[in-house]
């Protein structure tokens, strides 16, 4: 059955492709990705909402789990599966454009439970009153660019921002629900939306995504390019981080011209193997989850990528695989623009952080297969 090309905002453009026209396709292990699809599109409710996923998406996600209960898949019944199911799209946000593909990871800190001198900086929990604009919501009055907003008396109002915040705006409600090192710590965990803490009895916490405060992201390390002359691509987060943590008044500074401030929940319940949660509500796999514009694709859809990255112990290297759309983000904005989840720890953040790399960004689009 023929295949329709998915929906994509004015000026975006979907060329339609057999496999065989796809660089690597017949190269991967798709058994790795049948398996995350088959565990579901995303929980009910996903952690961060996005666009329904599409009835033929959820179709095809309930006979991946079908396929899986027959037992052991092969890797060619696998690849069979994702051609039989899905069309193949390349997308291109405007004629001739290419992708753009970014990195990210989970963070790992040291952090306490109780507020000391060693761990001063507080993070906290989901307000209360902080509403969430989901998709078609009309707030008369507040800026349309507000992704949240604050519920009151009178009715909804901004929430306040990252320098209100900083400066009390939460103070006295017991919403921490624990402290870091420093703002540059927790600046980190917000940009990276998760994250493990060690703590100081050797224990480990683990941190997800709980909502923010609804004001727009601003990426520091655009800002201190421009400050500094420094050329974006020598502009890595290590050489951010490092020039934040080497003045600390400078740090304050800078970070509060991000006015957008993440709020977290502790998920004490997570295995260490696992990797953290991600907007579709299910854990990421390190090389096969990506962030996707959550306002123009649903989550639990299949990407191909292709692409020249950093590699793990230096230099480049091809990637040519399937992936699998479980997260979002504030910055994730476009029809060919992803964000990789590198995976958890020191390593994966200094490679993440040097991944900002044109992609092939291909989309497999389901077919509606219905009698």
């Amino acid at each position: 059955m023929a295949s329709t090309a998915p929906p994509l905002p004015k000026g975006a453009l979907a060329e339609a492709l057999t496999p065989a026209q796809v660089p690597g396709w017949a190269g991967d292990d798709h058994r790795i990705v049948l398996s995350l699809f088959a565990a579901g599109c995303q929980t009910e409710p996903p952690l961060r909402a996005a666009v329904p996923v599409p009835v033929a998406l959820l179709a095809a996600c309930t006979r991946a789990q079908r396929l899986q209960g027959h037992g052991l898949v092969s890797a060619e019944a696998a690849r069979q599966f994702f051609e039989t199911q899905f069309g193949f799209w390349r997308i291109r946000s405007a004629p001739g454009a290419t992708g753009f593909m970014t990195g990210y990871f989970e963070p790992e800190f040291e952090g306490s439970l109780t507020r000391s001198a060693a761990f001063p900086t507080p993070l906290y929990g989901r307000p209360p009153e902080l509403v969430t604009r989901m998709p078609g919501d009309d707030w008369p009055g507040l800026d349309a660019g507000l992704s949240a907003a604050r519920r009151t008396e009178n009715g909804l109002e901004p929430f306040p921002d990252r320098r209100a915040i900083e400066t009390g705006a939460l103070d006295g409600r017991g919403l921490e629900i624990l402290w870091m090192r420093d703002p540059v710590d927790r600046f980190v965990l917000q940009v990276q939306g998760s994250g493990r803490i060690r703590l100081p009895d050797g224990g480990m916490t683990r941190l997800v995504y709980s909502g923010r405060n609804g004001h727009a992201y601003t990426s520091l390390g655009r800002v201190l390019s421009e400050r500094e002359a420094i050329p974006p691509a020598q502009m890595t987060m290590d050489r951010l981080i490092a020039r934040l943590k080497a003045d600390a008044d400078f740090a304050r500074d800078l970070i509060r011209l991000n006015r957008s401030f993440v709020f977290f929940a502790r998920r004490d319940d997570l295995p260490p193997e696992s990797g953290p949660i991600g907007g579709a509500g299910l854990p990421l796999t390190p090389l096969r989850s990506i962030a996707i514009d959550r306002g123009i694709w649903p989550y639990g859809l299949p990407v191909w990528i292709d692409a020249t990255v950093p590699g793990e112990a230096g230099g480049e290297e091809r990637l040519s695989r399937l992936m699998l759309a479980q997260d979002t983000g504030s910055a994730i904005l476009g029809p060919a623009r992803l964000d990789l989840f590198v995976g958890s720890g020191a390593a994966a953040g200094h490679r993440a952080g040097l991944i900002r790399h044109p992609v092939d960004f291909i989309v497999l689009w389901p077919r509606d297969l219905r009698p």
